[in-house]
């Protein structure tokens, strides 16, 4: 087997994940998958993230069998409901009142597929609270346009972070990338971080 890691390939569009993989120095294209989003009735949302993530990361695999590709789910919960991107300003000023000076939790499953066709996954989940702030403001915040490709309706990594009060748990969850748990599957899959590249895991 070659020693020269396989391409990585992120299964999503996300510039948030892709500036992750990038401040790690790893080389890698984006395609996107195009999965159905839809929640199935009765599903978890540890169960959902992680099935919608695996899904991307299979769908983009059956075009590039010989990568590893890497899918990814975010999602935010908050009293059992699973808050995903919001369909317009309406509904993201909705969503950020009901998080507003509450804690809430931020699930996001990260998947990998490698060559061969196994793939591989993982969970992880970080509590957040925001601060109390009102309708006024929170449609100020959208106004920015931030929110609208976001689970949630919030990017902690830009405008968003002046409405967080306390995290509990991984930043980069939040995120949408949870980088220990990548790095834990791509080890698992054969390949170790080496601080900007891949190296074979010795057997």
């Amino acid at each position: 087997m070659s020693l020269s890691a396989p391409p990585l390939i992120l299964a999503s569009a996300s510039p948030r994940r892709a500036s992750l993989l990038r401040m790690l120095g790893l080389a890698f294209d984006q395609m996107s998958a195009g999965v159905d989003e839809t929640v199935i009735p009765r599903e978890s949302p540890a169960a959902h993230a992680e099935r919608l993530a695996r899904a991307k990361a299979m769908s983009v695999a059956a075009r590039r069998p010989e990568a590893l590709v890497l899918g990814c789910d975010t999602i935010v919960v908050i009293d059992q409901d699973i808050l995903g991107k919001p369909v317009d300003t309406a509904d993201a000023v909705a969503m950020l009142l009901q998080l507003a000076g509450r804690f809430h939790t931020v699930v996001s499953a990260v998947a990998l597929a490698g060559p061969g066709g196994r793939t591989l996954s993982a969970v992880e989940s970080t509590h957040v609270r925001f601060r109390a702030f009102d309708a006024e403001e929170a449609a100020r915040y959208v106004a920015t346009g931030e929110p609208m490709d976001k689970a949630g309706a919030y990017g902690i990594q830009g405008f968003g972070a002046a409405l967080v009060a306390e995290i509990r748990g991984d930043y980069y969850t939040v995120v949408g990338l949870p980088i220990l748990r990548m790095l834990e599957l791509l080890e698992a899959m054969g390949w170790r971080y080496a601080f900007g590249r891949l190296v074979r895991v010795d057997r």
